[in-house]
């Protein structure tokens, strides 16, 4: 266990090394035996990191090993107006710096900003947005907040892509902040309901999620109804990962790891007592969980913030 994070966001891993972004703009490197390597990158625009923004995302790139190259999702602040901008990062002599702009003018807010990247089984970057509070944005192609974005890793995008020349991939979000894929390459997408019916979504290319026409249960011609939601309980779900047929759910609000079964749908919490949850990644038998319990919604202990390692052995029978 790791202990005295700053509000960790997003976890990264490679064989040997895991990297950890910070809300409040650090990065936090953890090498054999759990040794510690506090790094604060270098962006070209300054943090914003109040309410629910700062430095979010962060994704190593699939060849991270030899060109030492990753990206980031951070918030920050021009003209009186918090937006959103997805980077390219170097670490180079010790010390990781922006080397390129990839997105810029992503909406953001003191709340919704999204913030969660991960390759696709195409090889191509994924990029959640919120809807920055501004709910109506949610259903407009002419703006990126709301949305899950799809892109190369320069920044261009793909030719397939459903909206072509856009980055849009879905639409209709409020606040997504978790995407997986299964062994068949169904993508899940977890995403923040409003006070309740927390949604965990089927994604594909091109549908309209519904928010805010749409929650729950409730349908509309040419609109997607949740494949689960959390009904009138709230979960505030956010990292996601999928292992043997099941999804692992990081919550927030309610403070656990759920396992769903992407068969039956059951839902049964795996990890609790830990308050806040923000981020999962499974390596092997293990995950590694991330807490959340000093981003000012939680109850911090003289440890948090915590990085735990579960034994997916016992968990899965």
């Amino acid at each position: 266990m790791s202990k005295h994070l700053n509000i960790p966001w997003q976890i990264n891993g490679t064989p040997k090394q895991m990297w950890i972004s910070e809300r409040t703009g650090g990065l936090v490197l953890l090498g054999p035996k759990q040794k510690k390597t506090s790094y604060s990158p270098k962006f070209s625009e300054a943090l914003a990191d109040g309410g629910e923004g700062g430095f979010l995302g962060f994704l190593l790139d699939q060849n991270y090993d030899s060109n030492k190259i990753a990206y980031g999702y951070y918030t920050y602040k021009k003209s009186n107006r918090l937006i959103n901008r997805v980077v390219e990062m170097r670490f180079e002599n010790e010390e990781w710096k922006e080397s390129r702009i990839l997105l810029d003018h992503i909406p953001g807010g003191y709340t919704h900003n999204g913030g969660r990247m991960e390759w696709g089984p195409d090889q191509k970057l994924y990029i959640t947005t919120g809807d920055s509070g501004e709910e109506e944005l949610s259903q407009s192609l002419d703006s990126l907040a709301g949305k899950i974005l799809r892109v190369n890793k320069d920044g261009s995008v793909p030719e397939d892509n459903p909206f072509y020349p856009s980055p849009i991939y879905t639409y209709g979000h409020r606040n997504p902040q978790g995407m997986t894929w299964d062994e068949k390459g169904t993508m899940f997408a977890a995403e923040h309901g409003s006070s309740n019916y927390d949604e965990i979504n089927r994604i594909e290319g091109g549908k309209n999620y519904g928010w805010p026409i749409i929650r729950g249960d409730e349908k509309k011609e040419g609109l997607e109804s949740p494949w689960i939601h959390s009904g009138s309980d709230t979960w505030a779900p956010s990292g996601i990962d999928y292992k043997n047929g099941h999804l692992f759910v990081a919550a927030l609000r309610g403070e656990s790891v759920m396992k769903v079964s992407t068969s039956s749908k059951k839902i049964t919490s795996i990890v609790s007592n830990e308050g806040r949850i923000r981020d999962i990644l499974i390596d092997g038998n293990k995950m590694f969980v991330v807490t959340n319990n000093k981003d000012g919604r939680g109850q911090p202990s003289s440890d948090d913030d915590v990085l735990l390692s579960v034994s997916l052995e016992k968990v899965m029978e």
